[in-house]
């Protein structure tokens, strides 16, 4: 089995100011609950990506795809530092204002403080997030039935989650997560870099894991019906 060790970040004294400062930084996200769509220039279909982490992902996929809105959300103002500093060099050296990205600090575990069901949200993004592979830290998982439970609420019909990680036990069990709270697997692959799959953007984990020779397992999930009684299967006796 693989797995991401948690990521140790030193303090960085210059993160929140600069964040705070900064025109694509939201301050106070459970204010706006919501009312996401009013944070942004344009009226157009929003993307979220849930532990951004440095940004290497946010900052190339909202560059890349202007005709929509992204929100990247993680915890620490560290990462979320750096986050912005790469966000504000991809923007700059294309010519562009990032006036369709923001970032924000919040805890994801309560993710439905600041987002609602009028954010209505076309995709979700999760990348490498933190196995947490102990029994009992297993529910603190991104993708744990408990955390997909809430991301319904502002997921659109049909909405995608994009979920990428090189621990084998996680991709496992989350397809368990997956089918419990509604979502069909539209897409599958335990080993990404030799899938021929065309719109991958590879982060910073994703490298580091891929020259160690780990296979990236990547999944796309599409919201559905959740499931009711009837639908689960009985077994004869």
């Amino acid at each position: 089995m693989t797995g991401m060790k948690k990521m140790r970040i030193r303090h960085k004294p210059w993160a929140r100011p600069e964040l705070e400062a900064s025109s694509f930084f939201e301050k106070e996200p459970d204010l706006l609950k919501n009312h996401w769509s009013s944070r942004y220039k344009k009226q157009q279909p929003l993307y979220i990506e849930l532990g951004c982490g440095k940004g290497g992902f946010v900052s190339k996929a909202a560059f890349c795809d202007p005709e929509h809105n992204y929100l990247a959300v993680d915890i620490k103002y560290e990462m979320l530092g750096l986050a912005k500093r790469n966000v504000e060099k991809i923007y700059k050296e294309g010519g562009r204002e990032p006036d369709n990205v923001v970032l924000a600090a919040h805890n994801i575990e309560r993710i439905d403080m600041m987002l609602g069901q009028d954010d209505v949200a076309d995709r979700i993004y999760i990348n490498f997030c933190n196995p947490w592979p102990r029994p009992k830290h297993k529910k603190r998982r991104l993708t744990h039935t408990r955390q997909l439970m809430k991301y319904r609420a502002f997921l659109k019909d049909a909405g995608e989650i994009h979920f990428k990680t090189d621990d084998d036990e996680l991709f496992r069990e989350s397809l368990g997560y997956f089918e419990e709270c509604g979502f069909s697997i539209r897409y599958i692959t335990y080993d990404l870099h030799n899938s021929g799959y065309e719109h991958n953007i590879v982060t910073e984990h994703e490298k580091m894991f891929s020259d160690e020779g780990i296979k990236i397992k990547f999944l796309i999930a599409v919201k559905t019906d959740l499931p009711t009684e009837d639908d689960k299967v009985v077994e004869e006796s």
